[in-house]
């Protein structure tokens, strides 16, 4: 999200790079930009061509493949050609274009994260009722939902901007911070409100499937429970939900949602009789919750944290950064769309076995 005009030519006099520093920028920037194209490519397909994987929670994740592709093609070409020439040499109208496209797709990229810690929250903690309205229609919307706010937080600039027609052309492509009550709109909305969100929904989220494990281990004691393990199966298949069995490990919060199904489901050959053995195997399980939420959003903030405090501190003139600094930390922030395929798939046995099925049909074509 290139969103910053941190300097001027005439405040700050920058070194121009070398030859070879162009070469290994072009050509680290150029891997990250095809790594994020493939992996982004592979999810999508992965979806597209599964049909166990065609499921509402995966398309949330193929919508933001979607997006972090976007990003992908679009704007990090334009970024790399931007920073490796120094200048802006394609003219007023695709600065315009680009930096619209650049804001919306990555802003997008954000909130389709905090959709699907909804999604997931609303899984786990409300996981029949949910399971019914959980439709492809339901994340439809949530899809448009998310594009809808992208664009309004995006577009304000452009009518500030429509005006600022330049002869001859550019040579800067950036949005100057000189609405300070709109840099404080945009980041909010594009990064700090969404960043709230999410820290409060995984915190839930993993309080929930911790009181879950715990659940899980007192309702081995309880008697009845055949006639309780007919009855929840029973249930289980007229909601078509929350079976083990029909489970797809659609992503890293799956084992939440497979142990809230083992709950209503207790399996006679997993009865433990020592607590203390029942204690370790709980214990392990919420460190593994912990691992998977920790590396979520650890990936998610340390992408994005360091370009939104930048954001906000350029923004409200408290302090200014280089044009290095600058691009580095968008580029951080660009990253962030190479983690996600791989965080939000890499949990996951469906996506595995799709994986290495395209990889198969790959080597026989």
């Amino acid at each position: 999200m290139n969103i910053t005009n941190c300097t001027t030519e005439a405040s700050v006099a920058v070194r121009p790079k070398t030859i070879t520093e162009k070469m290994l920028i072009c050509m680290t920037l150029v891997v990250i930009t095809t790594l994020t194209t493939l992996l982004n490519l592979a999810v999508i397909m992965a979806i597209c061509t599964t049909k166990k994987l065609h499921q509402p929670a995966n398309y949330l994740i193929c919508s933001l493949a979607v997006t972090d592709l976007l990003v992908a093609v679009l704007v990090m070409p334009l970024s790399i050609m931007y920073i490796v020439m120094d200048r802006w040499k394609l003219g007023y109208f695709l600065c315009e274009v680009w930096l619209s496209v650049d804001m919306t797709c990555c802003t997008c990229s954000i909130l389709h994260l905090c959709v699907i810690a909804l999604d997931r929250y609303w899984a786990i903690t409300n996981a029949i009722e949910y399971a019914r309205k959980r439709t492809a229609k339901r994340a439809a919307l949530m899809i448009l939902t998310v594009w809808t706010i992208s664009i309004f937080i995006s577009m304000p600039p452009l009518f500030w901007r429509s005006h600022r027609r330049l002869s001859p052309p550019p040579s800067q492509c950036t949005i100057q911070h000189d609405h300070v009550i709109y840099t404080i709109y945009s980041t909010l909305g594009a990064f700090y409100i969404p960043l709230t969100l999410i820290l409060i929904l995984y915190y839930r989220i993993y309080h929930a499937a911790k009181s879950l494990y715990q659940k899980r281990g007192s309702s081995r004691h309880l008697s009845n429970r055949s006639t309780d393990s007919q009855n929840s199966f029973a249930s289980c298949k007229l909601t078509q939900t929350f079976c083990v069995s029909d489970f797809s490990t659609s992503d890293p919060t799956i084992e939440f949602e497979k142990f809230h199904a083992s709950i209503r489901i207790p399996p006679f050959d997993n009865d433990l009789d020592h607590p203390g053995e029942r204690q370790q195997i709980s214990s392990t399980r919420e460190r593994k919750a912990a691992r998977i939420l920790g590396l979520i959003l650890g990936a998610f903030i340390l992408s994005w944290l360091p370009f939104f405090i930048k954001e906000l501190i350029v923004g409200l003139s408290i302090y200014t950064v280089s044009s290095e600094v600058a691009d580095f930390l968008t580029w951080l922030g660009y990253v962030n769309s190479l983690i996600n395929p791989l965080l939000y798939t890499s949990f996951n046995e469906d996506f595995k076995l799709a994986f290495k099925k395209l990889i198969r049909c790959r080597e026989h074509t």
